[in-house]
């Protein structure tokens, strides 16, 4: 008889391993150069598991202690996590560009006695901060590689325990014991430890595993970092089902190549992915010479066309067929190659997607669906999927989760993977979740009558002028940043007349387009040529005429180089630390408003902080 769906992730391995058994779980690649694929198949995995679990028990990790992980996505963290779990401990992700303070943070504030390293040189990182963690005991490599005879690796873990106590370890485990610590990747501040249980996990889990249409022969290709909470998820939700998780290489800028090799059904992604895949497509139809982008349109127009008909249950006859069929073998046939041929479901998150890109990979025949959630809610709480989407919301909430807008537009979210408060925080956690249960997330939204979400800002991150506007600032950032041009845009205004923007360039994408053009864009670079803040003006423009009067961008100014985790301006997450960068960028700021206060007429402003000249009349 088959053994009920485990109460806790502490006997989940096991479980999975009892379904599927031979199948393959983990799909990845040597980490060599030139290294090929490898697979682990469920029973082998639990094996895995199981030794580590041992090892752990035997190193001294007692029931509710903390393991930290400070590793990329890899299998070797998914064995690290279930083992620590089987254990009876909680698992404590960190991210691994954390810097030293936070890197401190974290394994100081939530206890840590174990440390799980990727390599030796984060392990170095962690030494050289020991003397500052004072309950840290041990230090454990995932590779062997600079690991010294006698020092404990994850697949050289001590013996000496048996695997009844290890069994005996799991099944006490309940629901209501702490499962993970995840600290979120604060744009202000050091980051606060999500206290997730077992139940707040798994109902996450339950809620939301039957909108995946998966199971053995899929594959979900992760590149997400396994630090976060929508890893998680995916890892969860790949594994729950049979099928198999392939992890990246380990280098982001070979994830576009590694799909076709992995040839994935499911892929979760970040927008920025999608839209790039789009940008290069648009690039080569602009390439094609005159027409070449409206042939692309319009082949994206007939496909959409194909899919709604096909939404509702037609089949298309006539000249949209005849269309279709050519723009099928010349151009969707071969975005779908791009992604492997598989490729049946992509979600996405974090941050909104443009429009276009959703429609060209709807006509492609991709569906690409977006959902919202936040650790303090344990992953999902609202999601667009196969069988309920509506583009341009973050969908409907997940079943067991309540959602509804306060006075003040905040969106509030109420079920049972609300969080069990944040570690060591009893005022945040007051703040965070009231009296009746509602978690106060911070996003402003709203719902329509279907009861679809919209995400409209972050609550912080509203902008006062000087005259007591309210602006939120997402939207306008997001128009702007549909352009492929810019990489990113970010509103300034608080305590200012009005609102001027830094814009940061797609640095790939100009290079391509001045090729194209024959431009030579000088060693002064790009954020210096006139026709490149022509093609930024052109892109504020276009977000101005949709923007409401006052929130309308005055100026902007281009910066040489583009935000990064690296220098402080994005969390792990890629989420704008928008203190560090208005800090940084001061004197650029200052300058555009000090420019716009000597221009002739309300409204003017300058294009990229150097020339003077004004802006369209959109702005004004």
């Amino acid at each position: 008889m088959e053994r009920a769906r485990p109460g806790t992730l502490a006997t989940f391995i096991d479980w999975a391993a009892e379904r599927y058994g031979g199948l393959p779980a983990l799909r990845f690649r040597s980490r060599e150069e030139g290294g090929g694929w490898a697979e682990t198949t469920f029973t082998a995995l639990r094996e895995e598991v199981r030794a580590v679990g041992r090892g752990l028990i035997a190193l001294g990790v007692r029931p509710d202690d903390r393991v930290a992980i400070v590793s990329e996505t890899r299998p070797e963290w998914t064995v690290a996590q279930f083992g620590a779990l089987s254990a009876g401990a909680a698992v404590v992700p960190v991210y691994p560009t954390a810097g030293e303070d936070e890197l401190v943070w974290v394994l100081g504030d939530s206890g840590a006695s174990v440390v799980v390293c990727e390599d030796a040189a984060q392990a170095a990182r962690v030494a050289a901060v020991r003397a500052k963690l004072p309950l840290l005991r041990h230090v454990v490599l995932m590779d062997t590689d600079g690991c010294e005879p006698g020092e404990p690796a994850l697949r050289r873990l001590p013996g000496g325990v048996g695997q009844g106590e290890l069994e005996k370890r799991s099944a006490a485990r309940r629901g209501e014991d702490l499962c993970t610590i995840i600290y979120t990747s604060g744009t202000t501040g050091l980051p606060k430890g999500c206290r997730l249980t077992h139940t707040n996990v798994i109902s996450n889990q339950d809620a939301t595993v039957h909108l995946t249409e998966s199971g053995p022969g899929d594959t979900t290709y992760l590149y997400l970092p396994l630090a976060h909470v929508l890893g998680q998820i995916i890892q969860l939700t790949s594994l729950r089902q049979g099928g198999t998780l392939c992890y990246f290489g380990g280098k982001v800028e070979n994830v576009v190549a590694e799909l076709a090799e992995a040839r994935p059904t499911h892929l979760p992604s970040v927008p920025r992915l999608f839209e790039k895949i789009h940008a290069e497509v648009v690039s080569l139809a602009e390439a094609q010479g005159p027409g070449g982008r409206a042939r692309l349109e319009e082949a994206v127009r007939t496909g959409v066309a194909v899919a709604d008909a096909r939404a509702r249950g037609e089949e298309p006859a006539g000249e949209l067929r005849a269309a279709w069929e050519t723009a099928e073998e010349s151009l969707f046939s071969l975005v779908r190659a791009a992604f492997g041929g598989r490729l049946r479901w992509a979600l996405t998150g974090a941050a909104p997607i443009a429009p276009q890109t959703l429609d060209f990979l709807r006509a492609c025949g991709i569906g690409v669906y977006e959902g919202y959630g936040m650790t303090e809610g344990s992953g999902v709480i609202t999601t667009n999927h196969q069988r309920a989407a509506r583009p341009g919301t973050v969908g409907r909430p997940v079943e067991g989760y309540e959602v509804r807008i306060a006075e003040d537009g905040e969106v509030l979210a109420r079920g049972p993977g609300v969080f069990a408060g944040y570690h060591n925080n009893p005022s945040a956690t007051a703040g965070a979740v009231d009296a009746d249960g509602w978690l106060h997330t911070g996003d402003l939204g709203t719902l329509d009558a279907d009861g679809y979400l919209t995400i409209t800002g972050r609550k912080k991150d509203l902008i006062i002028t000087s005259s007591g506007k309210n602006l939120a600032p997402s939207p306008v950032e997001f128009a702007i940043q549909r352009s492929r041009f810019v990489s990113r845009a970010v509103m300034v205004g608080d305590r200012r007349p009005y609102p001027v923007a830094l814009l940061t360039l797609d640095a790939a994408e100009v290079a391509a387009w001045a090729a194209r053009e024959g431009l030579d864009l000088g060693e002064a670079g790009p954020a210096r040529h006139p026709e490149v803040r022509r093609l930024c003006q052109e892109a504020v423009d276009e977000a101005n005429a949709r923007a409401a009067r006052p929130a309308r961008i005055r100026a902007f100014a281009i910066l040489n180089e583009d935000f990064s985790v690296e220098n402080g301006e994005l969390t792990p997450t890629l989420k704008l630390r928008r203190a560090v960068v208005g800090e940084r960028y001061a004197a650029e700021i200052d300058a555009l408003y000090e420019r716009g206060d000597k221009s002739s007429g309300e409204g003017s402003g300058v294009s990229d902080g150097s020339d003077g000249s004004e802006m369209s009349d959109k702005a004004r």
